[in-house]
């Protein structure tokens, strides 16, 4: 396949993902169960968290179809559809069910299957590796936001 065809391909996939994510939390960011948190001080104003989804799914769709046209194995794909299943069950668990702990763990698993995706496959990518950095930030920070959750409520 092409890689402007993968690209398109995982663009497809991303972008669904974080509807489907949005659709699962039920509104969880504006809800009372969410307002009322003690949440960490570094919580990035709402806006910005669409506006990172957005360029970490465009760049990580850029990222995976490199891979994946690079190393068309089962093991890229299995990685990238526990990365799929992690990120949006971590919105229905957080939000919707407010397991914040078990949020946790499936954040922290996610973040590892990123790195993971990051590390092993640096060699192959070289610079290209950049482009699934902000994925691998933005979840660092979401780690800390959903620790400090746990630990202050």
């Amino acid at each position: 396949m092409k890689l402007a065809k993968l690209i398109g391909v995982f663009l497809v996939i991303n972008f669904g993902a974080l509807v489907i994510g949005t659709l699962l939390m039920n509104n969880g960011p504006q809800t009372d169960w969410y307002m009322q948190l003690n949440k960490a001080p570094w919580t990035p104003p709402g806006w910005v968290f669409g506006a990172a989804w957005s360029t970490i799914m465009l760049c990580f769709s850029v990222y995976m179809a490199y891979l994946y046209s690079a190393l068309p194995n089962t093991k890229v794909i299995m990685l990238f559809i526990v990365q799929f299943i992690l990120n949006v069950s971590w919105n229905f668990i957080f939000f919707n069910q407010h397991l914040v702990t078990f949020g946790l763990v499936v954040i922290l698993g996610l973040t590892s299957i990123v790195t993971i995706l990051m590390y092993n496959y640096a060699k192959q990518l070289k610079f290209k590796t950049l482009l699934i950095l902000p994925y691998f930030l933005w979840l660092c920070i979401a780690c800390s936001l959903n620790l400090y959750i746990l630990l202050y409520n």
